[in-house]
Order: C-alpha cells, then sequence, then structure tokens
C-alpha cells in the first residue's frame, strides 16, 4: 500500500498548533462561563420586610405617593447599573414616586467614605434623597441585605415590592423587578412582589480593610 506524500500528512508543529488553539477556546470559554455564573448569581435576599412601614424608619415615607427605598454599598461596581435603572424609573413616574438612595456606612468611616461616583450618581437624580445609612441601621429594618435591593411601600405604608431592578450584575436594561414595579403604579398589582437582586453584600469592605488597601498602595484609590 503506498503512504501518502509528506506534504499531506499533517505536521506536528500544526497538530500542537490545533491542540493549543482549542484548549485556548476551551479556557476563554470556560471563563466566560465563570463571568456569567457570577454575573447572574443573587445576592442574598435578606429576612422577611415589615409589611408596614416601621414607625421607628429614618427614612421619610410620602403620604401622598408611593415611595421607593434604595440601600447601595458606595464601592459596589455592580449598583451602577442599579442607579441608571432607577434614574429611568423616576423619569418615567415622578409623578407617582418618591425615592431615597441610603448608602451603607460602617462604623468610624471617614466623613467621605462613601462619597463615591455612586453617590454623585444617585444626587443628580432629580428629586432622589440621597443618605448616609449608619452600620447599615435601615437595611436592617427593612431586611436588606444585598446592595442594590430596593423596598416599595405605598401612600398608606403597605409593603408592595422587594427586590432588585437589574437582571445581572452590572447589567442595564429591562428586569422583572421594574416590570413589577412599574405593573404595580400603574395597576396597582404585578404577577409577583419579588425580584432577584444582583449586587455586593452591604457589610463588604469594612474601613479597616479598605484604609490597609490604600496603605499598600501608597494611599492611591
Amino acid at each position: 500500500m503506498e503512504r501518502a506524500p509528506a506534504a499531506a500528512r499533517p505536521s506536528r508543529a500544526s497538530t500542537l498548533a490545533f491542540a493549543g488553539a482549542a484548549a485556548w477556546f476551551l479556557l476563554v470559554g470556560i471563563g466566560f462561563a465563570g463571568v456569567w455564573k457570577y454575573k447572574s448569581t443573587p445576592g442574598d435576599a435578606g429576612a422577611v420586610t415589615p409589611a408596614r412601614w416601621p414607625a421607628q424608619a429614618a427614612a421619610t415615607r410620602s403620604s401622598g405617593r408611593a415611595t421607593l427605598l434604595v440601600f447601595a454599598h458606595p464601592h459596589c461596581a455592580c449598583t451602577r447599573a442599579t442607579i441608571s435603572e432607577l434614574a429611568r424609573l423616576l423619569a418615567r413616574f415622578h409623578d407617582r414616586l418618591e425615592a431615597t438612595v441610603l448608602f451603607w456606612t460602617p462604623r468610624d468611616a471617614p466623613a467621605d467614605w462613601n462619597r463615591t461616583d455612586l453617590w454623585s450618581s444617585a444626587e443628580r437624580i432629580p428629586g432622589v434623597t440621597v443618605l448616609r445609612d449608619a452600620e447599615g441601621r435601615e437595611a436592617s429594618r427593612f431586611a436588606v441585605a444585598t446592595s442594590g435591593g430596593v423596598v416599595l411601600y405605598d401612600a398608606s405604608g403597605r409593603l408592595l415590592f422587594k427586590g432588585g431592578i437589574t437582571s445581572a450584575r452590572g447589567h442595564e436594561g429591562d428586569s422583572f423587578g421594574q416590570e413589577r414595579i412599574a405593573a404595580l403604579l400603574t395597576t396597582g398589582s404585578a404577577d409577583r412582589a419579588d425580584a432577584p437582586v444582583f449586587g455586593c453584600a452591604l457589610d463588604d469592605e469594612p474601613p479597616a480593610r479598605m484604609a490597609r488597601a490604600g496603605a499598600d498602595s501608597g494611599g492611591k484609590r
């Protein structure tokens, strides 16, 4: 039996190149799968939120419109999308909704610890109130554990919704949370009263750890 010409047989170098390319594509695929799993995994839903507005709450409830509270960690990059979606909600329902963004602030944090771009972005939304949530007291009171979590109460103080308003970590665009809040504000009902929250834990990154990181990097952030 005649052998195939040498030129027709794959060389060792081309075989190794093909194997290397296949391995690279496999690693890239695994990497993308890992990133997507991270982005699409919800945070802690927290405990049961009070069905009626807590009398001890420091945040102010509107008596004429629905009130939306947004709980945020000032250093959570995922929450940028939540702030953007909050702006969209307010632009659409500014006449039916009042909103407050509460930024979790740990004990003994410097005065400017939570003055990040997230704080500035929230302040720029017309009609939104921005507050410090010292030691997460309000987050605990409303049983929100993840940055980007929101609670919606009607004008009488009845809980309508608890959850998130993004479809994945750091992802802007339509989401179940937005659709349900919109339905509640326009028709008074929705298919569910919750939605997943995608973000960091509110009590992440204590200031001591951040201070050490700043010292290690020469004080730069």
